[in-house]
């Protein structure tokens, strides 16, 4: 039985362009870090083909494939690749070595390092990407946080079924498999692993493994009574 950290249990690969990036990689985060910087200083063209509207700023080494945009008043810090009908939407902030696959957003006010955007992917809105990997068809809903670095000082830790794995990583965000979809306003803790198809509600604090095809929901207790006038 197949590990649910190994690549081929969150994503389908068969027609990624950077499928290369997960060779000989047992748990799916061994694709960040030095791997994802080595790959990207090694495959990142300094080409424009899509469109960098005026009042964008664009810096370092950037691909943007034909049909990719990056509006007005986003700002992309290379090296970065960006994916055929991938948008960068305005204000939106792209550190070092984001890679996006084709159809993908980068949405407003959305902040992204290190990060793996895999075909479809979206952060549309008010989202932070740190060290994380996004699956094929991934929504995060507004608002939603993708935490790297821990409260107390370590290296990030995976807590599974099996116990406590061990990254060796000082910043890890998400790994989120394909069609995984978060809720607004949610937030990941460093190190979390969501597993195909699952649906997070708005507002959950996510944490550890969470199986593929689970629905995950928070619903804190509402209190209404009347208003007292004085």
């Amino acid at each position: 039985m197949s590990s649910p950290y190994a690549p081929s249990a969150l994503f389908d690969l068969s027609d990624f362009p950077h499928a290369a990036l997960f060779e000989g990689v047992e748990r799916a985060w061994e694709a960040l870090g030095d791997r994802l910087r080595d790959y990207m200083d090694q495959h990142t063209e300094d080409r424009i083909e899509g469109v960098v509207e005026d009042g964008a700023h664009v810096r370092g080494k950037v691909f943007l494939a034909e049909g990719a945009r990056i509006e007005a008043g986003a700002f992309v810090q290379g090296p970065a690749i960006l994916g055929p009908g991938t948008v960068v939407r305005h204000g939106a902030y792209l550190r070092e070595y984001v890679l996006a696959g084709k159809d993908c957003i980068l949405g407003h006010s959305t902040e992204c390092k290190n990060a793996i955007f895999m075909d479809v992917a979206s952060a549309g809105h008010f989202a932070y990407v740190g060290d994380s990997i996004l699956g094929k068809r991934v929504n995060l809903g507004a608002g939603t946080k993708l935490a790297n670095f821990r409260v107390f000082p370590g290296n990030v830790n995976v807590l599974g079924p099996e116990g406590v794995i061990k990254t060796g990583m000082l910043k890890l965000g998400s790994i989120l498999g394909d069609d995984v979809a978060i809720g607004c306003n949610a937030v990941a803790a460093p190190g979390t692993v969501i597993g195909k198809n699952t649906k997070v509600y708005s507002l959950a604090s996510i944490h550890g493994t969470i199986p593929a095809e689970s629905l995950v929901r928070h619903k804190p207790e509402l209190s209404i009574k009347p208003l007292r006038r004085r």
